[in-house]
């Protein structure tokens, strides 16, 4: 039994030698000094983990500036969309990359949705309504497919004669276009976006054109979208109405700090989107001024989009006065001191006014 004791003392003192050698071979290894057990072993701040930033998205959709996994390389398609008051809500507009508010006949309003980014290809979009040449001249800006429901005579010989991409429910294109059950003609004529690529495609209209580029503000390295200079030096505007030319008509436009949206609205109404019942939000507006023409006693225009004038943007609950340009890129940009102006990333809407009486007659904001 002794004996035993003995050899059960030796092979214990032995396991705590090994132990202790294992122990002094790891110090030598990180410097030579075995640890001190009486000592509070803290983690060396140079080897703290790197806080994980947000993933970045490896592309950036053209028109509005956003991240995204894939690459938004479609062509533009430019809906026109109709704006009575029995065609609102209308459908798809949320989905927009862009949307031009401009004026048609009788001093009603015509929305333009460009569409390019966007992967709902077969959410409703509508109702659609005709075309003239300056909503011609808006879409071909993007380098766009139009689509639309008739349009004026004038607009049918740009559309023909210069042999304009375009999609039309009577001339060339009716099966891609359909009429809800819901909603009287003509205020029921809708379409989507597969329906209309697919018929670009049958059409024969080229896929791969370039896409127009806008200039955004930069994020940091957390995602976050700092305040713009030009906005730092603007006017606080986190109220805004805009006027065309009937008094029963105003758009309303109420600045949400927390998203940096603004919520748009008609005559006191929020404005929204049948699909889904969301208000219609933008990061961006721009109201442009532009020389109006009442062409004939129906009240057809000409609207001059060529000539540059007086503009403003509202950004991040800002106002800021500056000037529009069509740049050599066909494109209309927003320039102030001859520089660029940056857009929040996120969707812009563009309304075009008259300058008569004045322009800023057209801007109430606060």
């Amino acid at each position: 039994m002794n004996n035993r004791m003995q050899v059960l003392r030796r092979l214990t003192s032995g396991a705590v030698v090994a132990a202790m050698m294992v122990l002094l071979l790891a110090a030598c290894g990180q410097g030579g000094k075995a640890p001190n057990p009486d000592v509070e072993v803290t983690a060396d701040p140079t080897e703290a983990p790197t806080p994980e930033l947000t993933p970045s998205h490896p592309f950036t959709a053209p028109l509005t500036g956003l991240g995204r996994d894939t690459e938004a390389g479609s062509r533009p398609i430019a809906v026109m969309i109709n704006n009575l008051k029995p065609a609102r809500p209308q459908s798809g507009l949320t989905n927009a990359d862009i949307v031009w508010e401009v004026l048609a006949e009788g001093g009603i309003t015509r929305l333009i949705a460009i569409f390019q980014s966007t992967d709902k290809l077969t959410e409703s979009i509508g109702p659609i309504r005709s075309i003239r040449p300056y909503l011609i001249d808006i879409g071909e800006s993007y380098g766009a497919v139009l689509a639309h429901a008739g349009g004026s005579n004038d607009a049918y010989a740009i559309l023909q004669q210069q042999k304009k991409p375009y999609l039309d429910e009577i001339s060339n294109a009716g099966s891609y276009f359909w009429r809800s059950k819901e909603r009287k003609a003509p205020h029921n004529l809708y379409s989507d976006l597969e329906k209309l690529r697919n018929g670009a495609d049958k059409r024969g209209y080229a896929s791969d054109r370039s896409v127009p580029v806008y200039t955004f503000i930069p994020s940091s390295q957390d995602g976050a979208i700092p305040v713009s200079a030009a906005a730092s030096a603007g006017t606080d505007a986190t109220s805004i109405e805009i006027g065309f030319t009937l008094k029963n008509y105003k758009v309303s436009y109420a600045y949400d700090a927390e998203s940096g949206l603004y919520q748009r609205s008609i005559n006191g109404e929020p404005h929204i989107d049948m699909n889904n019942n969301e208000q219609l939000k933008a990061a961006n507006l721009v109201v442009l001024g532009a020389r109006h023409k009442t062409l004939d006693n129906v009240g057809r225009l000409e609207v001059d989009l060529h000539a540059g004038g007086s503009a403003m943007l509202f950004q991040q609950g800002k106002a800021i006065s500056c000037e529009w340009v069509r740049s050599s890129d066909n494109m209309i940009r927003i320039l102030k001191d001859g520089a660029e102006l940056p857009f929040v990333p996120g969707v812009t809407y563009f309304h075009v006014v008259p300058n008569t009486p004045t322009f800023e007659d057209h801007i109430v904001f606060g």
